[in-house]
């Protein structure tokens, strides 16, 4: 892999990683941009102790451009994107309007794919690859930079899930606290670890390879599964064998097979609502997905893994968070997660 550090107009940082050791990357970005003037605030939920990022300044963020008009598009034809150059294979750049700068962290934009059209499900694995070597080389800096306590790595596909821009891309965000999930986590370690003297995550990955009916797909060094009390419809857990802190410690036989695993998930994703009187044609699913790294600090019996969910719960209903998930966070699931699992199973690419 080869990675090339580059400006943006407005002094914002763009790392171009290629496949090719050859690749030059030297287009200037001709926009006539400001610089960015962000200034985030955090503030803490003293009811909960929970950290709440204001960031009115995100108000103003790009919306459902044009695909004309897309900024993550490669510059070509005239047009000027946050791409100087014309093509690309995985470009990663500081978020123009973060919700997090300064000493409240960073966002950056990781855009998978030149096509627009695409989906992460449309990748090779060796462009899967390539973006899982661009996670794991963010994390690593990120991680380093002073007031850094977690960087979280995502993705949010599909209009229904709140994406304001279609092109294939991903986020990371360099969190200066742990996350209020993380957070509860760590708690739920802890206890199982005083209780049991085991570590909690090895025993669920354990058990979820156990009752084979939860276990959508499996490996020699990942196993995907669908938690026992999962909260969405659709919800697949990816954990490896070997229990890891973060990105920056999978061996490079778990970084090799990790792309296989993880296209076939999302293309099961994809195969999961068919459209009406066309059985073999289904609308791609709305998705998160989501990289759990253990934080900074006491992250100890923390474990990686990726989480996956649909907001959709039907080809024709979403699940919406209503009363009692917004205003208790209280889940509640229509599908049963051995049926999800199962219907997973059989919804092969």
């Amino acid at each position: 892999m080869k990675k090339t550090l580059a400006k943006l107009a407005d002094g914002r940082e763009l790392i171009y990683f290629d496949s090719d050791e050859n690749a030059v990357r030297d287009a200037p970005d001709l926009r006539p941009l400001d610089r960015v003037r962000s200034r985030p605030e955090l503030r803490r939920d003293e009811a909960t102790g929970d950290w709440i990022t204001i960031a009115s300044h995100r108000q103003d963020r790009t919306y459902r451009p044009p695909v004309g008009a897309c900024p993550l598009c490669p510059s070509r034809d005239g047009r000027l994107s946050e791409i100087p150059a014309d093509d690309y294979e995985v470009a990663v750049f500081e978020n123009r309007f973060p919700s997090l700068a300064g000493t409240a962290g960073r966002c950056e934009v990781v855009c998978f794919t030149p096509e627009h059209e695409a989906r992460f499900a449309d990748l090779t694995p060796a462009a899967a690859r390539l973006v899982l070597d661009a996670w794991t080389d963010r994390t690593a800096e990120l991680s380093a930079l002073a007031g850094v306590e977690q960087v979280y790595c995502f993705e949010n596909r599909g209009a229904e899930i709140g994406v304001t821009l279609a092109h294939p891309h991903g986020q990371i965000y360099a969190f200066p606290h742990a996350t209020p999930r993380t957070a509860k986590m760590t708690a739920a370690a802890a206890a199982h670890r005083a209780a049991t003297g085991r570590n909690l995550f090895e025993d669920l990955l354990a058990d979820a390879r156990a009752a084979t009916e939860r276990v959508v797909t499996a490996g020699e060094h990942w196993t995907a599964f669908v938690p026992y009390a999962a909260r969405w419809p659709y919800e697949v857990h990816l954990y490896p064998h070997r229990r890891v802190p973060d990105l920056t410690c999978l061996t490079e036989a778990e970084r090799a097979e990790f792309p296989g695993i993880y296209l076939d998930l999302l293309r099961r994703f994809d195969r999961l609502f068919p459209l009406a009187g066309e059985p073999e044609r289904a609308a791609p699913a709305p998705y998160i997905s989501a990289w759990h790294q253990a934080p900074r600090t006491q992250g100890a019996e923390l474990a990686l893994h990726l989480e996956l969910f649909t907001v959709r719960r039907t080809p024709d209903k979403l699940k919406f968070l209503a009363g009692t998930e917004s205003g208790m966070e209280a889940f509640m699931n229509d599908v049963s997660p051995e049926a999800a699992a199962r219907q997973l199973r059989e919804a092969r690419p």
